[in-house]
């Protein structure tokens, strides 16, 4: 890969917003790490890719992340960013979405939801993403209206 690292993160999420799956395995490594904010981490490309599939399928709706702050350690290859997950299951966006996540962000939230989390990422020599590890505010009572929270 070639830039620096904060040009690689705002390829990578762009390509989470676009939706482009293969493009967004493409930022990682073979032996890459996944660490969901859910669930035991994930080795491998393949394991990566079935971790995301679902949301690249638009099993939640229409899914974009808008990032408000990146901390990035050139020398280490590290690099974290802060962002907001939004969700919009309005109208056509939602229509793949599971009928229960639709049905409770539409009564709740009028469709659209957010929810608040950061990324830590490591590079290797090549800079390919290594290691990806999300801490989230992703459960259902931490949702909130989309558009309620503004970064600081």
């Amino acid at each position: 890969m070639n830039g620096t690292l904060a040009q690689t993160i705002d390829a990578f999420v762009g390509s989470f917003n676009d939706p482009d799956l293969d493009k967004v395995m493409s930022f990682f490594a073979e032996d890459a790490v996944y660490l969901p904010g859910k669930k035991p981490e994930l080795h491998g490309l393949a394991a990566i890719r079935a971790e995301f599939a679902p949301q690249f399928a638009g099993r939640f709706g229409t899914m974009t992340f808008d990032v408000y702050d990146r901390v990035i350690d050139e020398t280490r290859r590290r690099a974290t960013i802060r962002w907001a997950c939004r969700l919009d299951l309005t109208g056509d966006n939602g229509r793949r979405a599971m009928p229960l996540l639709r049905w409770f962000a539409r009564a709740r939230y009028g469709g659209r939801v957010q929810w608040h989390g950061l990324d830590v990422f490591h590079f290797d020599a090549d800079g390919r993403i290594s290691g990806k590890f999300t801490y989230a505010t992703f459960r259902l009572p931490l949702w909130e209206a989309a558009g309620n929270h503004q970064p600081r």
